[in-house]
């Protein structure tokens, strides 16, 4: 049965989706880069509506992010079920390089990383009908870069056989991205191709040798909206595919949504997901390479409404698992009590300003153009320098509004930083030592900021920031994340009580 669906279908800052299946199970992957804990997982029965559910890397030891640049860290994970096992192999671009990790209950803890002798990005594992394991990356052999192949133990990393550059790729600049499938004796490799920017494409070849040589798709780019400027997602590519139950195909890539003519976009690369079959042994995707905000398709379930509403209640015993932070935590900076409903920061003397550092921050992925984020603050038990919510790209790039202590008195402040530079642009004193509840409403042209002490009825204006300096576009530094919603502590203690609402139009 045909059922409609909205891309993407994971919104917000989720880039490089890899997906499998485990019966009627599907689980998905994305890059986190310089944020922990590492890798999510979630999980669907229907490729529409999803859960996250786990991590993949979440203690030091598995990720180690300190002094990471921005847009470092980890790269590209690929997600494969094999014999009862989940393999998830990635790549800390900041330490080490590529490494694997595994583990028999999705829900719980992986083993940590086996690293792998081998350079480049975006690893892939594939098993043969042989149950012989395969691995893929980018890498350079005998001066050419390519798509490296080689026998891989998975669970050590230990390479079994000679290297072999199978590909070059198929005309496109900086091919990547690859996975290996097998179907009627065909050996198909998957590429990203055109950069991850809006040339970005993905191809497909075919060979009868895992090793090649490989013969290229005759419709490629088999998706790409690289001259499809008239639909709001654009820069697809990166996918993955999976085969569901009833037999049909189905991809799962990345693309952006742009928010002006003028081509650009602050919520990062978001999952997509589009309908694949097979014609003359070579698959067409969705529209015949190009997606669509509203699709049609043979879904494996119904799905459900979807809500991209976070609500972060901290009566919970624990905190909801969509909150994550910059860099490696200090945990004891974050104390959380589901009896009193408040969650302490305590601030150091790093400010989200500092490249490389790990300041007291906690975020949530921005995941719709429109959108209200809330925060309540303890004044009275608030004695940081600085503490508050934010717009937050990374720390060259964020929209603040906070209360700071200043000679005994306390004042909300609003700031920008963009590139080099930062201002603080108000500093309005407080009434009295009280509740204060501060407020970021977005639309597709800005960032607007507000306060409310507990006495008052309304919602007062402090200042707007324009979507151009969170976006990816703009930044003087390669990235590739999103735009998020953040709460932080500089130089003191701040005491957040009842929840943290995010809503989503």
């Amino acid at each position: 049965m045909q059922y409609e669906f909205n891309n993407p279908i994971i919104p917000g800052y989720n880039p490089d989706p890899s997906i499998c299946r485990v019966g009627d199970d599907f689980y998905l992957v994305n890059s986190t880069f310089e944020f922990f804990p590492g890798v999510p997982v979630y999980h669907s029965r229907n490729l529409v509506n999803w859960e996250l559910i786990n991590y993949c890397l979440k203690t030091k030891e598995h990720l180690f992010l300190e002094g990471c640049r921005n847009s470092g860290g980890i790269y590209a994970p690929t997600i494969r079920y094999h014999d009862g096992y989940f393999f998830m192999i990635t790549t800390n671009v900041t330490n080490k390089g590529n490494f694997v990790v595994h583990t028999k209950d999705i829900y719980g803890d992986f083993s940590l990383p086996s690293w792998i002798d081998q350079g480049g990005i975006d690893p892939s594992l594939f098993w043969d009908d042989d149950d012989t394991c395969y691995y893929s990356s980018t890498g350079t052999l005998n001066g050419v870069r390519g798509i490296v192949a080689f026998k891989i133990n998975p669970f050590t990393g230990e390479i079994l056989s000679e290297k072999h550059l199978i590909s070059e790729g198929c005309g496109g600049q900086c091919a990547e991205g690859p996975h290996i499938y097998k179907k009627n004796g065909y050996y198909y490799l998957l590429l990203a191709e055109g950069g991850t920017e809006y040339g970005h494409r993905v191809t497909i070849q075919r060979s009868k040798n895992i090793f090649g040589p490989y013969e290229p798709c005759p419709h490629n780019p088999v998706l790409s909206h690289k001259d499809y400027k008239y639909c709001e997602i654009q820069a697809t590519g990166h996918g993955d595919l999976v085969e569901d139950t009833n037999g049909n195909f189905w991809m799962v890539c990345l693309g952006i949504r742009n928010y002006s003519k003028a081509l650009l976009h602050n919520l990062g690369r978001e999952t997509f997901l589009c309908p694949v079959v097979w014609e003359n042994e070579w698959p067409v995707v969705g529209n015949n390479g190009t997606i669509e905000p509203l699709m049609s398709a043979p879904l494996p379930q119904k799905p459900e409404s979807v809500n991209h509403s976070v609500t972060v209640d901290f009566s919970d015993k624990t905190l909801c698992k969509q909150l994550f932070y910059t860099r490696n935590p200090e945990m004891k900076n974050y104390i959380h009590n589901s009896d009193e409903k408040t969650l302490a920061l305590i601030g150091t003397d790093i400010t989200i300003n500092e490249p490389g550092a790990s300041p007291t921050i906690m975020s949530l992925k921005q995941q719709s153009f429109t959108t209200t984020f809330t925060a309540k603050l303890d004044s009275c038990r608030t004695n940081a320098k600085r503490a508050g919510i934010a717009a937050y790209y990374n720390n060259d790039y964020h929209y603040d509004i906070y209360i700071c202590s200043e000679e005994n008195k306390k004042y909300i402040g609003f700031y920008k930083h963009l590139h080099d530079m930062g201002v603080e642009l108000s500093k309005i004193p407080l009434k009295k030592d009280s509740d204060v509840t501060l407020k970021i409403e977005t639309d597709k042209e800005k960032y607007s900021f507000y306060y409310k002490e507990d006495s008052d009825s309304e919602y007062t204006f402090v200042g707007s920031g324009s979507n151009a300096g969170l976006s990816t576009e703009g930044t003087m530094t390669m990235t590739f994340t999103g735009t998020l919603f953040s709460i932080f502590t500089e130089d003191g203690t701040a005491v957040f009580k009842d929840k943290l609402e995010l809503k989503s139009l």
